[in-house]
């Protein structure tokens, strides 16, 4: 990180879902090291207490599905802080019972869509207002490749979740431009974060069919995920809106890749 890179989010406060682990962890991290004041949102208090001890914020235990803990996590970080500056809405599930259409149940897609989609909807519509008032603020939602790709290895809830989690950072990000309020749409490809772990241990095979299609030939890491997240959040992206930032070693412009 340039000198540059680590004072430019000073003076800023970031509201991060899903932020005891994986993408939102390196996130937290990052954004804490690049200045900001940093406001964890995650349903585990054990890990998301330690993580907001380490970087010196706050932790604020979430259920990103609940319409009042997504309330009560953006109002606690405006009376700690005084400010909503970034919100990464981040939190996300991919549960192996989401597969084909053909065997994924009505609860499993559900479930999927609450944490994945609504939980966005519900933290856009409760962060915006504070954002109005300061007349700027910058949203980063979690979406994935995956809203911009089909795969035969299906997770349908989850695939559809984040075409959703697209197009709502789309709409928005068009409707407040004149507001001073960036919406852009993070899409990650393939992760080394738990969720893909969990993929591994429980099925290689599905797992090695994601990696050949990558042409960097590795799957990312958290930590240039975490890049991305703060380059959106800071004022280096202050052109860019209703965005699809893809962040995906290649994945998507690929027809084939290297030997």
């Amino acid at each position: 990180m340039t000198d540059v890179q680590a004072t430019r989010l000073v003076g800023r406060v970031a509201v991060v879902t899903g932020g005891a682990s994986g993408i939102g962890l390196a996130s937290v991290r990052r954004l804490a090291a690049e200045g900001a004041k940093v406001v964890v949102g995650d349903v585990d208090p054990a890990a998301g207490k330690a993580t907001a001890d380490e970087v010196g914020g706050l932790f604020v235990q979430t259920d990103v599905t609940s319409d009042a803990d997504v309330e009560n996590l953006f109002k606690q970080a405006y009376d700690t802080f005084g400010s909503v500056d970034i919100a990464f809405n981040n939190a996300g599930i991919s549960p192996p019972e989401d597969g084909s259409i053909l065997e994924t149940g009505l609860e499993a897609w559900r479930k999927v869509q609450e944490v994945n989609l609504t939980s966005v909807y519900l933290c856009c519509k409760h962060v915006i207002p504070y954002m109005q008032r300061q007349g700027k603020g910058s949203i980063i939602n979690t979406a994935s490749f995956v809203a911009v790709m089909g795969a035969a290895t299906s997770q349908i809830s989850y695939s559809a979740s984040k075409g959703g989690v697209l197009a709502m950072s789309r709409e928005l990000g068009v409707e407040f431009a004149r507001q001073g309020i960036r919406v852009n749409a993070l899409c990650p490809g393939p992760v080394n974060t738990p969720l893909l772990k969990e993929l591994f241990a429980t099925d290689e095979e599905r797992a090695n069919r994601r990696l050949v299609h990558v042409p960097m030939g590795r799957f990312g890491e958290p930590e240039e995920i975490a890049a991305a997240v703060a380059f959106l959040a800071s004022d280096d992206s202050s052109f860019i809106t209703a965005n699809t930032f893809l962040v995906d070693g290649g994945i998507s412009g690929a027809y084939v890749t290297p030997l």
